[in-house]
């Protein structure tokens, strides 16, 4: 065994034992919320990792006794939002039959939006690249078919390990350091190191002990169809299916279960470790060795490589993939791009139909929310177009007459009026010729009727 410690008669100091406690602190946290996603990840914490003292605070607020209040005062926080698995806001909701407004739905409507707009641009129809249209500021929409009635209650399966092999890195490396510092007698930071192995390893089994779970409410029986919108920011969904696949999305959520809830005494036990470890690591790590103070930080620097790598992984893509496969089972869905906000509005409307006029009426008020004469008028003409579209619809447009009647004259309207309603008119009419006359394997041009209630699908084009 060497007789001499390196850098035994260096009178620099590090004096890193307060950074230690709060350094990375946010990003151990981040990186934990793996642990829900992967399989067998629980077991893979066993290293020295940096921002004890931020990471013990946080879990401490997920404690719900008076004891766990005192010790780490703060708001309450669910697993799931502390995790990211909860907390985002979704789009607005209108349910077509039911007569369902949501002003802001869950976290699971974000996610399913965001799929939506991540669909690939070779999968988009764009309309005013195919047919002769106008073209102002494009939208698109996305009609989504659901058949799946998941349970009130599910576990999905999480993934494979991928980076199971890298959680030996930092494995090893404070391994390593700890048997540098014991080689060469360095008892505190020998100590500093395998405190927290021993409070890291254990907080993320704790932590992982979480059970993945998704629910939504049970839907009432004898409740109508689901149809309805979610209305975001530069998208449209039409989500079509029984309720009990649509509430899924709209008041469904993800969420983590612990056997110790609701006080989480387990999970509070372990921020009492994690701040043990800060104060030991506060005053025991610099009566060690410049060696051992290398080493110890050495080690922090390895897991706080490994933390940042966990952190920066698409933890949100991880969900969409649940949500998308194992709770929705892949769902059939559609995506066009618009040149005009009016020819979309029209295209959803026929997606919706069969519907009530009262009910198609506040969709398209919704989405076009112009109450003028001239939009009122269309508005009119539209709906009672789209609930009665005759034969005339399946027809190439230059083989048959006008689906609207230019003819007519309103009263009261000008010039400018009347060149209006025409332009607006000539858009409805791209989004007739879109939803019958496209063929099938371009887009969705089924329409869906709801016959003894069940879903059935006949070509309409």
């Amino acid at each position: 065994m060497p007789s001499t410690i390196p850098l035994k008669d260096s009178r620099f100091n590090l004096d890193i034992s307060g950074v230690a406690g709060f350094f990375g602190g946010d990003v151990a946290v981040s990186a934990m919320t793996t642990v829900h996603i992967y399989q067998g990840r629980k077991w893979l914490g066993w290293y020295n990792t940096p921002g004890s003292y931020e990471i013990a605070k946080r879990y401490g607020q997920l404690g719900r006794a008076r004891f766990w209040d005192g010790l780490y005062p703060g708001i309450n926080v669910d697993p799931a939002v502390l995790f990211e698995l909860d907390g985002m806001k979704g789009p607005q909701y209108r349910g077509v039959h039911s007569g369902t407004i949501m002003s802001k739905t869950g976290h699971l409507a974000h996610l399913f939006l965001q799929e939506c707009k991540d669909t690939p641009r070779e999968d988009v129809f764009v309309v005013h690249e195919n047919l002769t249209c106008r073209k102002t500021m494009p939208i698109a929409v996305t009609i989504v078919t659901l058949d799946r009635v998941p349970n009130v209650e599910e576990h999905p399966r999480l993934f494979r390990d991928s980076t199971g092999p890298l959680a030996s890195l930092p494995i090893v490396a404070s391994l390593a350091t700890a048997v540098a510092c014991l080689v060469y007698r360095d008892w505190f930071c020998f100590s500093m190191i395998l405190l927290g192995m021993l409070s890291s390893g254990l907080s993320c089994y704790v932590i992982g002990t979480g059970r993945f779970t998704f629910t939504h409410p049970k839907n009432a029986a004898g409740a109508p169809a689901g149809d309805g919108v979610l209305h975001g920011e530069g998208e449209i969904v039409v989500l079509r299916g029984p309720e009990g696949a649509v509430t899924p999305i709209t008041r469904g959520r993800f969420s983590l279960k612990f056997a110790s809830e609701p006080e989480y005494h387990n999970i509070g036990a372990c921020s009492v470790l994690l701040t043990v470890q800060f104060l030991a690591q506060l005053l025991l790590v610099p009566q060690g060795e410049i060696f051992g103070q290398i080493m110890f930080l050495c080690s922090l620097a390895v897991s706080w490589g490994y933390n940042s790598y966990l952190s920066s992984l698409d933890r949100e893509s991880f969900q969409r993939r649940i949500l998308m496969e194992q709770v929705l089972s892949k769902p059939d869905k559609h995506k066009y791009e618009f040149g005009t906000r009016t020819a979309m509005a029209v295209f959803v409307l026929l997606s919706l139909a069969p519907a009530k006029q009262g009910d198609l009426r506040k969709v398209l008020d919704d989405l076009l929310p112009n109450e003028t004469v001239v939009w009122n008028v269309w508005k009119q003409a539209v709906i009672e177009r789209v609930c009665n579209p005759g034969p005339a619809v399946k027809m190439h447009r230059g083989e048959r007459k006008p689906l609207f009647d230019r003819a007519t004259r309103h009263e009261g309207f000008q010039p400018a009026d009347l060149q209006l309603i025409d332009v607006l008119y000539s858009d409805a009419e791209v989004a007739f010729d879109v939803f019958y006359r496209v063929p099938a394997d371009s887009m969705s041009s089924r329409a869906e009727t709801l016959v003894g209630g069940r879903w059935s699908t006949a070509i309409a084009g």
